[in-house]
């Protein structure tokens, strides 16, 4: 599934060719992704102007004159291809602007979404009310952390998937921030010490920043919209490495389920 660092990338790769554009033809083909698209969307965003994109944790925003931002959500295959040669069976929502750019989302097992909201409740927008801190602004703190895991019993790797504690953080980059901490996985939340969360919030900042300069990871489907991979994934420490050595001391990464996802450790490093 694309996380933060693969939104964002996203993004900024959208952002070249649609800020500041006219859209000049908005077409859906077919009715839904997981879920319907929204019935006014071709009339909202058809002769928009698009004043600017975000992200807010691992959704994508289109803003437009028109007072309503598109926002995507990628699901677990999707992505943007810019300039496609023809379109295919998946590329389920095309953008045209005016100079004559054209961007199809493509999702072919269509766990994506896409919604239109008012950009003045987009605060109070189910998705986002209930999210938490940016990893990357300056709301994740360590004091932030403390009080928000204090008393927790489930593990600290389980809570940091939480989108209420962070928001956007995914499995990749919480198993590679856990490991550069030195932070087991497995530990309570409420039983991280202080000083180890001092250390675990760099670390997050780190490797979600590392990411998004990599151009997020390609695993299985994602690329970015220029058809580029990720290439974060050449970096992995402990992601995906169960019965390498460890980077670090030498020591065989190890893999083990944690709420229905994998988690990747090393047991000499992480304590």
């Amino acid at each position: 599934m694309p996380e933060l660092p693969e939104v964002e990338t996203t993004v900024r790769g959208l952002a070249r060719y649609l800020d500041g554009a006219r859209l000049a033809r908005v077409e859906t083909r077919r009715a839904d992704l997981r879920r319907p698209f929204p019935q006014d969307l071709v009339q909202v965003l058809t002769g928009a102007t698009v004043t600017g994109l975000s992200r807010r944790a691992k959704y994508g925003l289109i803003h437009t004159d028109r007072g309503q931002s598109m926002i995507f959500h990628l699901g677990m295959s999707g992505r943007w291809r810019i300039e496609p040669e023809e379109l295919g069976k998946h590329d389920h929502l095309v953008l045209e602007t005016a100079s004559g750019h054209v961007l199809a989302l493509c999702d072919p097992r269509r766990f994506g979404s896409v919604d239109l909201v008012a950009e003045a409740q987009l605060a109070e927008w189910p998705a986002f009310a209930a999210l938490g801190p940016e990893p990357v602004g300056e709301g994740l703190t360590a004091a932030h952390l403390k009080a928000a895991l204090a008393g927790r019993s489930a593990a600290i790797k389980l809570m940091l998937l939480d989108q209420r504690i962070v928001a956007g953080l995914g499995n990749i980059y919480v198993c590679e921030a856990l490991f550069r901490a030195g932070i087991d996985p497995h530990k309570a939340a409420g039983k991280v010490s202080g000083p180890a969360l001092a250390r675990l919030v760099p670390e997050i900042r780190a490797v979600i920043a590392e990411a998004i300069e990599a151009g997020g990871s390609t695993l299985r489907d994602y690329a970015q919209p220029d058809g580029e991979l990720g290439y974060f994934s050449k970096r992995f420490e402990v992601y995906d490495r169960h019965g390498q050595d460890c980077t670090r001391c030498g020591a065989m990464v190890q893999r083990l389920p944690q709420g229905g996802r994998s988690t990747w450790y090393c047991a000499r490093c992480q304590k």
